[in-house]
């Protein structure tokens, strides 16, 4: 475990803010005991835990459950940000007018599809599709791959739109792309020209499918916007938060946190902006972090 240095002793953490998929999860998808017993150590000294994630809110529920404290979850890469205890929507992000129909006009001009995330958990479905053919068995249908499989695995909370390119529905806070690494990093960069400015665009690897994702949400949303628009309320400042993450849709929070924390298993962009790094999601990355938070309180 790398940890910081400095002359000026750095101020107790209030707050702990932990990636799900590489960080909380080992590489079984899973939420180690050793991993959970760490963060009820931290959440029993009076840290707030947080989680800030890619999934969507729905995905998201059982890693919070399994952890056994009510913890607000920001979901889809900061875009929506909600209360597990009443699913409650505490802060969602809008694109600017016009600039949705524009992404996935140039989206199905590539030849690809989108998957656009609503809020929409009390009405038993999570995401807009144009239609669900790729999820039965014809292979090259709407690109195939880990977009296939994505549907298929997530059928029943989709919401079919055959014209979703040209009318896109209200409320849409954020979407993806999934293809091969090539062709998203193309996307993404094709998109910030398009839009620039008024987009926020990652490509990321997918964690649980085969393909990676080109994320697509409006100018200015990150994990970190998600989590200062909460944390502001509760008057928690940024040198008082402890971000931890993996991937590079962690950078933001990881950069503008008071303790930035890169997993041992993280990317080397992550790495490079971390004050610490710890174990990996295998190993005692998250019991590290709880000691080096504990050690600040003491």
């Amino acid at each position: 475990m790398n940890a910081p240095s400095g002359s000026v002793p750095p101020r107790p953490v209030r707050l702990l803010v932990l990636d799900v998929d590489g960080t909380l999860t080992n590489s079984g998808h899973e939420v180690p005991e050793a991993t959970r017993a760490a963060v009820r150590r931290v959440h029993e000294a009076g840290v707030r835990v947080w989680l800030a994630t890619g999934r969507r809110y729905r995905d998201t529920l059982p890693i919070a459950h399994c952890l056994g404290i009510d913890v607000p979850l920001v979901t889809a890469s900061g875009a929506l940000v909600k209360r597990p205890a009443d699913h409650a929507t505490l802060a969602r992000a809008e694109f600017e007018p016009g600039v949705l129909s524009g992404v996935l006009a140039r989206v199905v001009d590539a030849g690809h599809e989108a998957i656009l995330y609503s809020d929409s958990y009390a009405l038993g479905f999570d995401f807009y599709c144009r239609s669900l053919t790729d999820a039965i068995d014809e292979s090259g249908a709407f690109g195939g791959g880990g977009f296939r499989e994505y549907l298929g695995r997530n059928r029943d909370l989709a919401h079919v739109m055959p014209e979703l390119h040209a009318t896109p529905p209200e409320g849409v806070f954020a979407g993806f792309v999934m293809g091969p690494h090539e062709a998203m990093a193309t996307l993404e960069t094709a998109l910030a020209a398009a839009f620039p400015g008024r987009l926020s665009l990652h490509t990321i690897k997918s964690p649980r499918y085969r393909d990676w994702m080109c994320e697509i949400a409006p100018a200015g949303v990150t994990k970190w916007s998600g989590v200062t628009a909460l944390a502001a309320r509760w008057g928690i400042a940024a040198d008082e938060i402890c971000a931890v993450g993996d991937d590079v849709n962690d950078i933001p929070m990881i950069r503008a946190a008071g303790l930035g924390i890169a997993m041992g298993n993280a990317r080397p962009e992550v790495v490079q902006v971390a004050d610490a790094v710890v174990g990996t999601n295998d190993g005692r990355g998250i019991a590290d972090v709880a000691d080096m938070i504990l050690a600040r309180l003491a």
